[in-house]
């Protein structure tokens, strides 16, 4: 039976040898076609990361899916982004991406597309576990045939955005699946490109390709200031998030840079409902009311966050990780960190301003990165529903759509289980570096009393 640890809030996830293996792949791909014959699918895409195991793990869905009589379209090495474009484009319900996104080396998983926009919901990643564990399959004869999708997809994305005046910028892929395709698509836009970390390589020998991870931020504002480029953009590993940097080399947080394109939507669709998940600054919050917005804070997950916007008809959402996802009459939906870099890069040059100068008088909150503490997975949700009674019992105001975000008089902190690793996730926000310490001190003072939860808060 495999790990039930794997089977996540909205994807498949785990170490590689002990929890993934490749004949735990042939199974979960087995079960998934079981799902797809179920609804009278028989035809998916399907693609892959640059990660070490991911070639193998490819290779067994493939033989499985094959086995199980699935027509298959085969993509090669894709982002996330483009298994859901081409789902669109090619009007398919079933797809699989081989990736752990922007997990640490050693993890991997599958990404599962179901219904043409949107990933697997947790209902549905539970019958799959069900049709897992009973070795569930069936037989056919499948088949298999190549697609590229590269020129279809660069020229919709090309087309649906434009740069009004030069820019300078540095990308960053951090030697991740990102470096194949990124740098290209920003110089076909007609920026000037500083390429950082752009060679292809699986062991992620600088740093983890993950724009929430400081250090490949910090480095891609070094190679900034060294350039004097304007800015600087961060790639994560499979292509669905996004960091950027301003022209002093300073990180923005996503809920911040997320401000000029959330302005530039309103100005084009008055009233729209922006989408923003529990982790995001009142910040945004607030510019979004300002602009004649409905802002709706929702639940971390892509596929939360996508069910939202279709029930909104929301046209843009954000999280705070990174993630940005268009709706229509701009996109399809769905988070693609490429798309979202040109649409950010044409917010920019629509002003004359530098990026630093675009954040002037956007509300200004003290806000800290996302930290995640680590314990063991069987905890994390427990301590969560504990933590968010007790600040609830104490008369605070506590918003649990997901986990506790926690009101104080001068800001706020939230705790909550991460969906993809064994964590907690902590983030705080007040009105000055000194409202900023008492609310974590509250949360480090509760948290102090489970011995179980590492005192390392890492960011990423």
């Amino acid at each position: 039976m495999l790990p039930s640890t794997i089977f996540r809030e909205y994807d498949i996830r785990g170490l590689e040898k002990t929890e993934l293996s490749e004949k735990a792949i042939f199974t979960i791909a087995s079960a998934y076609a079981v799902m797809l014959s179920k609804r009278n699918i028989n035809k998916i895409l399907i693609g892959h990361d640059n990660r070490p195991s991911s070639e193998n793990y490819y290779q067994a869905a493939k033989k499985a899916l094959l086995a199980s009589g699935v027509e298959i379209l085969d993509m090669g090495m894709i982002l996330t982004p483009m298994l859901y474009w081409a789902l669109r484009h090619y009007q398919i319900d079933g797809g699989i991406i081989i990736t752990a996104s922007h997990n640490p080396l050693g993890w991997n998983g599958l990404k599962l597309a179901y219904d043409r926009t949107r990933t697997l919901l947790q209902k549905e990643i539970i019958e799959l576990k069900d049709l897992c564990d009973q070795e569930a399959s069936i037989s056919g004869e499948g088949s298999l045939q190549s697609l590229n999708i590269l020129p279809a997809y660069y020229a919709d994305i090309l087309s649906r955005s434009t740069l009004h005046r030069p820019l300078k910028v540095v990308v960053n892929t951090a030697n991740a699946t990102s470096s194949f395709f990124a740098s290209a698509i920003i110089k076909s836009f007609g920026c000037q490109v500083v390429e950082l970390n752009t060679n292809p390589d699986p062991t992620y020998p600088h740093y983890d390709p993950n724009p929430a991870y400081l250090p490949m931020m910090e480095d891609t504002g070094r190679v900034v200031l060294e350039s004097k480029a304007d800015l600087g953009l961060a790639f994560d590993a499979d292509g669905d998030r996004l960091g950027v940097v301003d022209e002093k080399g300073k990180m923005l947080f996503p809920d911040y840079w997320a401000i000029p394109m959330s302005q530039m939507v309103l100005r084009e669709n008055p009233g729209a409902s922006i989408i923003f998940d529990v982790k995001c600054s009142e910040a945004l919050l607030e510019d979004i009311k300002k602009h004649g917005g409905n802002p709706v804070m929702w639940k971390t997950g892509h596929s939360y966050i996508k069910s939202k916007m279709k029930e909104t008809d929301s046209p843009f959402a954000i999280e705070q990780s990174g993630h940005c996802y268009w709706g229509p009459p701009y996109y399809y939906g769905f988070d693609d960190a490429l798309f979202t870099a040109l649409m950010f890069l044409e917010s920019i040059s629509l002003t004359n301003k530098s990026v630093s100068q675009v954040f002037v008088d956007v509300p200004h909150y003290v806000s800290s990165p996302a930290y995640h503490p680590e314990l063991p997975e069987g905890d994390k949700y427990k301590i969560v529903g504990e933590l968010t009674e007790e600040f609830k019992k104490e008369g605070h105001r506590v918003i649990d759509i997901n986990g506790a975000r926690v009101y104080f008089e001068n800001g706020w902190g939230l705790v909550r289980a991460s969906s993809n690793l064994p964590a907690l996730v902590l983030r705080f926000e007040a009105k000055t570096e000194e409202g900023l310490s008492d609310i974590e001190k509250v949360f480090r003072d509760k948290l102090s009393r489970f011995p179980q939860i590492s005192k390392d808060w890492k960011t990423a």
